[in-house]
C-alpha cells in the first residue's frame, strides 16, 4: 500500500449497491482510489434474498465478494460494524475468519483498527498483519487525535501490534461534524494535523468525513441541492496545509451514504424513489414518491430531471450516467432501490476521482 494526496479513499459499506457500483468502474478509475471496505452489520442480504440470522451466515460470502467485485488490488477492510462480542460457531473471532478468507482468495486486504477496539480484536489484527505482512491501517477519530494523551495512546497501540508508523496507514476520521463555518473548522483540523505524531512517517495519510444527511425524511419531493461540505473544506484545507508546509492528506468520504447504521427492516419501511447525483460541490437530489405505493416507473421522470439539469455529465461519463439516460428514454429498466444506490455510487466515485485530478492539476 503506497499512495499520496492525489489518491481517493471512499468508505464503502460492502452491500450490493456499493460493491456492484465498484465492479462497474473503469480500470483507470480503479487505479487511483483505494476503498475502505466496511464489513456490513448483520441484516437482510438482498443478493441472496435471505436474512442473515447468524454471524457465520452473514460473513460466509464476504471474502468471495471482495475478490469478485474488487479483485486483488489493495484495499482496507474494517469490521467496526460487527459487534465485538460476536464469535463464529467454531468460537473463532470474526476478524480471524474474515482475514483468513481474504488470504485464501488472494485479496490484498489491509486490516483496520483503532484505539478503542478491545484486546481480543487487537490480538486478531496483529495475527493478521503478521501473517499477511501488509501492515495495518489506523482509523482515528478527530476527537481522539485532539486529546493531549494521543501520542501515548498511539504509541501503546503500535507497541501492542508490534508495528512501526512506516508500515501503517493513518486515516483521520471526521465522521459527520458540523462543517460550517468552513473557515473555523479548517483551523481546528489544521491544528490537529500539525500535532499528529509521526505525521511524515505514516505510509499513507487520509482525511475522511461526510456531510451527507443521515436520513432523507427531511428532503421534500422534487429537487434539492445540498452542499458537499467535506469536499469544499478539503480544498480550502489543502491550500493552508501547503502554505504551512505540512503533509497533505488524500481525500476520503462516505460516497452517497451516512456512516450511521439505521436499524431498519427494508421489507417494512416505505422508502421514496431517490436519485443522488454528485456534482463538483453539491449533491443534486431528486426525490419521488414512496416505491411501495407508486412503484419504480417514476424513476423515468426522475432520470429526466437529472438529464435536464446543468449537472448531468453525459452517457459516457460512467456506467451510472448511462443507466440514467437509458432509464429516461425508456430503453432501460427502472431498477430497484439497490440499483439506484449502485447508479449513484458509481457516478460519485468517477466524479470524485476526476475532481481530485483536476484540483491538483490546477
Amino acid at each position: 500500500m503506497n499512495f499520496d494526496h492525489r489518491h481517493y479513499v471512499p468508505c464503502l459499506r460492502w452491500k450490493q449497491g456499493e460493491y456492484q457500483a465498484v465492479s462497474r468502474l473503469s480500470a483507470t478509475t480503479k487505479r487511483v482510489f483505494t476503498p475502505l471496505i466496511e464489513v456490513p452489520e448483520l441484516g437482510w442480504d438482498f443478493e441472496e434474498g435471505i436474512e442473515a440470522k447468524t454471524i457465520d451466515e452473514h460473513l460466509a460470502s464476504f471474502a468471495k465478494r471482495v475478490r469478485k467485485k474488487w479483485g486483488d488490488t489493495p484495499c482496507f477492510v474494517d469490521l467496526n460494524l460487527i459487534k465485538f462480542t460476536e464469535r463464529m460457531a467454531t468460537g473463532i473471532h470474526p476478524v480471524c475468519f474474515i482475514f483468513d478468507g481474504l488470504k485464501g482468495m488472494k485479496c490484498q486486504a489491509v486490516p483496520v483498527t483503532g484505539i478503542l477496539r478491545d484486546r481480543e480484536y487487537q490480538r486478531e489484527i496483529k495475527a493478521a498483519l503478521v501473517e499477511d505482512k501488509r501492515g495495518v491501517c489506523l482509523r482515528i477519530t478527530i476527537e481522539q487525535a485532539a486529546k493531549s494523551t494521543f501520542k501515548t495512546e498511539i504509541d501503546a497501540l503500535l507497541s501492542t501490534l508490534g508495528i512501526k508508523p512506516g508500515d501503517s496507514d493513518f486515516i483521520l476520521d471526521l465522521g459527520t461534524p458540523n462543517f460550517v463555518p468552513h473557515d473555523g473548522f479548517k483551523v481546528v483540523i489544521q491544528a490537529v494535523v500539525n500535532k499528529l505524531p509521526y505525521l511524515n512517517d505514516w505510509r499513507t495519510f487520509t482525511l475522511l468525513g461526510t456531510s451527507f444527511p443521515e436520513t432523507r425524511g427531511g428532503i421534500k419531493e422534487g429537487v434539492e441541492i445540498m452542499p458537499r461540505h467535506e469536499w469544499q473544506l478539503y480544498k480550502m484545507l489543502i491550500n493552508d496545509l501547503t502554505k504551512a508546509k505540512l503533509r497533505l492528506p488524500s481525500f476520503g468520504d462516505y460516497a452517497i451514504n451516512h456512516p450511521k447504521v439505521l436499524e431498519l427492516d427494508m421489507r417494512k419501511v416505505r422508502p421514496s424513489a431517490t436519485i443522488r447525483y454528485t456534482n463538483e460541490n453539491q449533491w443534486y437530489i431528486v426525490k419521488g414518491k414512496n416505491v411501495r405505493d407508486y412503484g419504480f416507473e417514476q424513476y423515468r421522470e426522475l432520470s429526466k430531471k437529472v438529464i435536464d439539469s446543468s449537472y448531468y455529465c453525459g452517457t459516457s461519463f460512467s456506467w451510472g450516467d448511462n443507466y440514467i439516460q437509458e432509464c429516461a428514454n425508456g430503453h432501460g429498466k427502472t431498477g430497484s432501490l439497490m440499483t439506484w444506490r449502485q447508479v449513484g455510487t458509481n457516478h460519485h466515485i468517477e466524479k470524485v476521482v476526476q475532481d481530485i485530478a483536476s484540483f491538483y492539476a490546477s
